[in-house]
């Protein structure tokens, strides 16, 4: 790194969120970056991994970026007619020559403001692989002894297990007191509060009433998902002649596209009303009202070859993610394929009305981290894991989280 690059270096608040979301999703969703205006406010406002939660608007981020632009910050790389459609691409990595480690840390120090190292080390899992606390630590040490510092450890206030560091980059709010300490995470555990029965009870209700309308609206969306097809039918194909089970069926329509690209394919759900809509909509395909946690091996196979759970697992608690995965694990063949695609973050969504139907059903964003250690727990191995962004105007805006694995042979 160079050390006299940071020097009259001062970005304000909105200039830390964007150079913050551009570092971020060059590294998470290369397949979009550069990003659009409307790509950056929607990177810049999301609702998870941002700390304040904004809602900037887009003639406040083009004054911004502009002069983010006049300073060497930022490039504008393609255009085409209207504002717009121009993409941007961040300069701040080059302006102070980063390490990979160094550029995660200050990505998510920009990103979230005050963090102890070990909340660094999970939060920065999806842009540097770091093997522990440790190395967080030691590169904050090397970005604070630098000639010109890039961060500062703050005094531990009452109520803290670690002391936090704070970037240099610009102003950043820090909380003064006995208050500081650091805000508690999302309590995924409360979807439990009255007991697992009444929630699946809720859950089934849910879809049992939606399921004309969600049918309806999902029948051709993985036309628009390039990269859910791309993972299907890499499933599809490493089957080969196998059975193969879409847990959490819904509709049917990953069931009917893995069925398309070779799959022999059941598909199951906890709604009866949903597993009567896959049936009327795919009659060739075979369809039976199930519980992913107590599925059973295929009666003409000694497993699966592979099974999916296309956001399947998004009403459980952080703690059933472990049993759930398990119990799929148990009934893969020896080198049969999990893939699973969940919804992303820190949040527990309650909705009450859902394609004008009244409703009561929660969504639960899971962390990466507790889905891959859940994955690695169940003893699955060759695990891979993907994070992406929404496709705009086509999906609820939360980031998106496949992981594929194996069942060791």
């Amino acid at each position: 790194m160079t050390t006299g690059a940071a020097d009259q270096l001062e970005l304000d608040e909105i200039e830390q969120r964007i150079l913050g979301s551009l570092l971020e999703k060059q590294r998470t969703v290369p397949a979009s970056y550069p990003l659009t205006l409307n790509s950056l406010r929607t990177a810049c406002n999301q609702s998870n991994s941002r700390e304040p939660v904004s809602d900037y608007d887009e003639p406040t981020l083009h004054a911004a970026v502009k002069g983010l632009k006049d300073r060497g910050l930022v490039r504008v790389v393609w255009a085409d007619r209207g504002p717009r459609t121009l993409k941007y691409h961040q300069l701040l990595d080059e302006r102070l020559s980063l390490h990979p480690d160094e550029r995660a840390v200050l990505t998510v120090l920009l990103l979230r403001g005050p963090q102890a190292a070990g909340e660094l080390k999970t939060r920065t899992e999806r842009l540097h692989p770091f093997a522990d606390r440790g190395e967080v630590e030691a590169v904050l040490r090397r970005l604070a002894a630098l000639p010109t510092p890039l961060v500062r450890e703050l005094e531990r206030r009452p109520g803290q297990h670690d002391n936090r560091w704070v970037h240099l980059l610009g102003p950043v709010p820090v909380e003064a007191g006995p208050a500081a300490a650091v805000p508690p995470g999302v309590d995924r555990e409360a979807v439990l509060a009255g007991g697992r029965a009444a929630r699946d009870a809720r859950v089934v209700a849910t879809y049992d009433t939606v399921a004309a309308s969600y049918a309806e609206w999902l029948d051709a969306e993985l036309t628009r998902k390039p990269f859910d097809r791309w993972v299907l039918e890499r499933v599809a194909a490493e089957a080969g002649a196998g059975p193969v089970v879409d847990v959490g069926t819904g509709p049917g329509q990953v069931a009917a596209y893995l069925a398309s690209a070779g799959a022999t394919v059941t598909g199951v759900d906890l709604s009866p009303a949903m597993v009567e809509e896959a049936r009327r909509r795919y009659p060739e395909l075979r369809f039976a009202v199930g519980d992913l946690n107590t599925l059973l091996r295929p009666p003409d196979a000694a497993g699966w070859s592979a099974i999916t759970a296309w956001y399947s697992l998004v009403h459980l608690a952080a703690s059933e993610l472990g049993p759930a995965v398990a119990s799929l694990a148990r009934v893969l063949v020896p080198g049969g394929r999990l893939a699973l695609a969940l919804h992303a973050g820190a949040e527990v969504r309650h909705v009450e009305e859902w394609w004008e139907q009244q409703v009561d059903v929660d969504f639960v964003l899971h962390d990466p981290a507790d889905v891959l250690a859940a994955v690695r727990a169940a003893g699955l191995v060759d695990v891979e894991w993907y994070l992406r962004g929404a496709y705009e105007d086509v999906e609820v805006e939360t980031e998106r989280l496949y992981v594929l694995a194996r069942r060791a042979s």
